[in-house]
């Protein structure tokens, strides 16, 4: 089959091309290379079924000539920086709320099957009430969290108004191996680790007991290859199901690292949320998604490839 994927370059994004590689797909990589990077696609370059177009989601006449003939795309493409957010609403909604638009209008002209896009657990914002569940009201505390339910409801739209298949993966804390730490729109996995292996003091926002629901890159790859084969449409949690505080992801990172190094305690960051776990059965009943790494496990992999 022949598939497009939107931020191709990026994190998330190649390690998707890989499984559609590896499974012998025609696959466009769709990137603009703003934070994809070409080093994370270097070993693709003899691969003939793959196509690299420079592009950005914002440029609606490239994307319609990278769609035609596509049978899905995943649609990774994003600002996927909460504080960049808060420092330029426009351009995030530019990019994510306008850019999925774009995406969306692409894939109907060209009569792509289905779609696949990437959204975020950050649309649940502060509610205290856990774990987060897909019929829970949003509550989105940036202009971040707001591009992304945008987006989804985008998705929605379309695929009652025209008929295109289109599923949203609210993804939760999403790590591994090519997450850059230099980079803004880095986790605060890839971070803590290369802190600690370079023997810096781990910066941690706030008193460290806020929670994050981590999910090994692996597993998110798994989630969108299911939500494309499979008959299904709508809304799902893509995460662990398990929660886990910056404070002992400190703990975890040091232990397995095997680097002894001061913790730095910072104000906490404006938009940041308190508490996030998710509810993941409506994947696994609908997607047959089940995770299949620890964060120890997980973490041992992001650690040597980082190193």
């Amino acid at each position: 089959m022949r598939f497009v994927v939107t931020g191709g370059a990026g994190f998330i994004g190649s390690h998707i091309v890989d499984s559609l590689a590896g499974l012998g797909n025609d696959v466009i990589i769709f990137d603009n290379f703003i934070s994809g990077r070409k080093e994370n696609i270097a070993h693709l370059k003899e691969n003939k079924k793959i196509k690299v177009i420079h592009g950005s989601i914002t440029d609606l006449a490239i994307l319609r000539a990278a769609c035609e003939s596509a049978d899905g795309i995943f649609h990774e493409a994003a600002i996927a920086s909460v504080q960049q957010s808060l420092q330029n609403p426009l351009r995030t909604h530019e990019t994510n709320a306008t850019g999925t638009l774009n995406v969306l209008l692409a894939a109907r002209d060209a009569g792509v099957k289905k779609i696949v896009s990437a959204s975020s657990a950050a649309v649940y914002g502060d509610n205290p009430i856990l774990p987060k569940h897909e019929e829970m009201i949003p509550e989105p505390l940036s202009p971040y969290a707001v591009s992304k339910i945008t987006g989804e409801y985008y998705c929605s739209v379309f695929s009652r108004l025209y008929g295109l298949k289109t599923v949203s993966l609210r993804y939760f804390n999403v790590y591994g191996p090519r997450q850059d730490p230099r980079s803004e729109y880095s986790g605060v996995i890839s971070k803590f680790i290369m802190q600690a292996i370079l023997g810096k003091p781990i910066t941690i926002y706030g008193d460290g007991e806020q929670t994050r629901d981590f999910i090994f890159i692996d597993d998110v790859v798994t989630a969108n290859i299911h939500a494309m084969e499979r008959d299904v449409q709508g809304i799902f949690n893509i995460a662990s199901g398990r929660e886990t505080s910056l404070n002992k992801l400190e703990e975890l990172v040091t232990s397995v690292s095997g680097t002894k190094v001061p913790v730095i305690y910072e104000p906490p960051r404006s938009g940041d949320i308190r508490k996030s776990l998710a509810d993941i059965s409506r994947a696994r009943k609908r997607l047959g998604f089940e995770p299949e790494y620890t964060i120890t496990k997980g973490l041992e992999h992001t650690i040597s490839a980082l190193r």
